[in-house]
């Protein structure tokens, strides 16, 4: 009753096997598309002032200064932040100030915020203490921002190991390879430099 049991042989597995670059390809796949849905924010620190129109496919923080246009998907104006143009996004919530026309789907201003302007929304939330100037416009619905897409070019670029520069000292031939021979050269033993033309 309270004895180990034998262990039961398990079935070996018929499946083939999946070459390891395969399964690389097929991991990084995987890990971009989770990266794409806890994608870090883009942060304007308070000690920064940009001149010009900024687009992203994610979230944007502000904490600085912004003069010019902005087109996110998501949008937070910190207490300190300010922005003098157009803001477009599916959100925005702002505890700082805006000077300028605001459309998005869903539009916070905390009891800090400043907004002088117009803001065309889907919905709108004001906290007692928020200053307001401008006109307030009820859309039915959102239009295409237009944005980026989130996922474009969010392959992992892997570059070539240099054998002199990991693991080594570089230049040095320590470990029996040329110096900035690949890992891969190494390996397989093929050479991979190439010879300058003269």
């Amino acid at each position: 009753m309270f004895s180990k049991a034998n262990p039961k042989p398990t079935p070996s597995s018929t499946a083939p096997a999946v070459p390891a670059a395969d399964l690389r390809k097929t991991e990084r796949r995987a890990g971009s598309d989770a990266a794409a849905e806890r994608a870090v924010p883009s942060i304007i620190s308070a000690d920064l002032t940009i001149t010009g129109d900024m687009v992203s496919a994610g979230e944007i923080h502000i904490d600085g200064r912004v003069e010019g246009d902005i087109k996110c998907a998501s949008l937070i104006i910190g207490i300190s932040g300010a922005v003098t143009g157009e803001v477009s996004a599916q959100t925005v919530r702002m505890h700082g100030s805006v000077s300028g026309q605001v459309i998005a789907k869903s539009v916070f201003l905390a009891s800090t915020a400043r907004m002088v302007g117009d803001v065309t929304h889907e919905s709108l939330a004001i906290e007692p203490g928020a200053f307001m100037e401008g006109h307030c416009r009820r859309m039915a619905e959102m239009p295409d921002l237009g944005l980026p897409d989130r996922n474009a070019g969010s392959e992992p670029f892997e570059a070539p190991r240099l054998a002199g520069v990991v693991g080594g000292d570089a230049g040095s031939e320590a470990n029996g390879r040329a110096p900035f021979e690949t890992d891969e050269a190494a390996r397989t033993g093929t050479e991979t430099t190439k010879k300058a033309k003269s």
